[in-house]
């Protein structure tokens, strides 16, 4: 499996850096990736900190990786020690092909708690602090709040297919978080969309692309019916959600 190699190929070259422990969260540790369509999630633990050689080692392993096709999808944040205990620690990571600081969310924290993948190393229940029922519901409802509605009100974004699968299953995926306190997949998020009253056929176009042609959509009629239809639907179900659990 091209997945498996690339992965062998990252492990390979993460090892002179001697790292604690990688893990594997989101599509490909929870039993919905699909190859060539979902991104690699990983995060790394470090035994040493992370200093400005170390930094550049690693943005010369990911760019030295791109050779394989699937790399562009290859994310990973690096934990240097005495870091696991920050929620709100910013960590370099290597996503979307450059490099950036970010923190690993709480989400993402409780998804390497309940399925995380170990790629190598100790266990995600070992090195990194659990997440709250609270501070899961509060993330979320933050997330919602302060960077998805914003985003419904900029039409230009919602013409893109990214910003339309994501959009409506990180929607889904945190009305169940809010409402029952526990994760869904993407495959569970698109099941779930239509009896929350999300447009039938901007649902069957997520899942076509993901599941069955990855095509993109390319119609200019379409893909302006499509964000129309998507930005009505979260606008007013995302302020529902906020008001309901805030």
């Amino acid at each position: 499996m091209p997945t498996d190699a690339l992965l062998d190929r990252f492990l390979n070259e993460l090892a002179p850096l001697e790292p604690v422990a990688v893990w594997a969260h989101g599509s490909l540790a929870g039993g919905d990736y699909q190859e060539g369509r979902s991104d690699l999630d990983l995060i790394a633990i470090l035994d040493h900190p992370l200093k400005p050689s170390t930094a550049r080692r690693l943005v010369a392993l990911h760019r030295g990786l791109r050779t394989d096709p699937l790399a562009v999808r290859l994310h990973c944040s690096y934990l240097a020690p005495g870091t696991q205990d920050a929620p709100n620690q910013s960590h370099l990571t290597w996503a979307h092909d450059h490099v950036m600081r970010r923190p690993v969310t709480p989400v993402t924290r409780r998804e390497l708690h309940a399925f995380g993948r170990v790629l190598q190393g100790g266990s995600p229940r070992d090195l990194l602090p659990a997440v709250t029922d609270q501070e899961l519901a509060e993330f979320v409802l933050r997330d919602q709040r302060e960077f998805w509605r914003p985003c419904v009100d900029k039409p230009q974004l919602w013409r893109e297919d990214g910003w339309v699968g994501v959009g409506l299953t990180t929607f889904a995926r945190a009305t169940v978080t809010l409402r029952d306190g526990r994760l869904i997949t993407k495959r569970e998020a698109l099941d779930l969309l239509p009896v929350l009253g999300a447009p039938a056929e901007v649902v069957e176009d997520v899942v076509r692309r993901r599941y069955d042609d990855p095509v993109p959509s390319a119609d200019a009629a379409w893909l302006d019916r499509r964000a129309e239809l998507t930005r009505s639907y979260l606008g007013p179900a995302i302020d529902e959600l906020v008001t309901r659990y805030g």
